[in-house]
């Protein structure tokens, strides 16, 4: 899928705030810069009202920006270029196969995404992993929501899970995951391409939706009924501003004993459901 990057040239406080802002809107990603902010939304989506929303915060804050179209073929090749393995304390290592292996991790991953996200630098890919440290995933039935490169399906192949279904809108995505998967020796996770409506309807133990805010808000309902009772939801891609207005959707949706961690801006989520 191609994007269109908005570089927004900033001090840092008016980034955290426009992110806060701009979480309103469809866009996919936010990462922060050395000058501010980029934020990406697909091509395909209307720009106008993103337009008129930066001329309305332009009113109220200093910044510039600028935007241009990001190709999906370049994808690869940024990642490339600025990717670092990622280690987990022992627990876990993300890292490409051009790589050194890593000898003193539970788990290592070996990723080559052909997209820019979900490579496990982000802070919402990595506090999820962090909480299914805590977890047993042995013999448990597991829903990657929105699963990006597959790590997130991929680790809980290795943590023993042997029931994983997965799945992403975006065909680049799907695509990648599947060769990841291989790639990790894991064929046990069966990859969907669409949206939550793609995947067969089925139960599960544990959901991991790392995705946004709006997706996840939107797919509370649904997810319901896809987890079992006492089942565990973990949600992450929110900012903390928005923890209260998240959690209290989840409790209205029949989630309870809401537990998060915090990296930066960013907040994750641990659920269970109450009925």
């Amino acid at each position: 899928m191609d994007y269109i990057r908005y570089s927004i040239q900033s001090s840092p406080e008016t980034a955290e705030i426009m992110t806060a802002f701009l979480g309103e809107l469809p866009f996919d990603t936010f990462e922060e810069t050395e000058i501010g902010l980029d934020a990406y939304i697909p091509l395909k989506e209307d720009t106008s009202e993103i337009e008129e929303h930066l001329l309305r915060l332009n009113a109220l804050f200093p910044f510039k920006y600028s935007k241009e179209t990001i190709k999906h073929q370049n994808w690869n090749q940024i990642w490339e270029s600025n990717f670092q393995p990622v280690v987990l304390e022992g627990f876990c290592a993300v890292r490409a196969d051009f790589h050194a292996p890593f000898e003193n991790v539970e788990h290592e991953i070996i990723i080559n995404p052909r997209m820019a996200f979900g490579t496990g630098h982000h802070a919402t890919t990595y506090m999820v992993m962090e909480f299914m440290k805590e977890i047993d995933f042995k013999n448990k039935k597991v829903f990657d929501y929105g699963c990006g490169t597959g790590i997130l399906a991929i680790l809980a192949a290795k943590m023993g899970c042997n029931n994983i279904d997965a799945v992403d809108i975006e065909e680049p995505a799907y695509v990648n995951s599947i060769e990841n998967a291989e790639y990790n020796g894991t064929p046990e996770i069966k990859f969907f391409h669409g949206t939550l409506e793609a995947v067969p309807v089925r139960t599960y133990d544990i959901i991991l939706a790392n995705i946004n805010r709006n997706v996840i808000l939107d797919s509370l309902p649904s997810l319901h009924q896809r987890l079992n009772p006492g089942g565990i939801l973990f949600t992450s891609g929110f900012l903390a501003q928005d923890k209260d207005m998240v959690f209290e959707a989840h409790l209205k949706n029949g989630f309870l004993a809401m537990e998060h961690k915090k990296q930066g801006k960013w907040i994750a989520a641990k659920a269970y459901r109450r009925y």
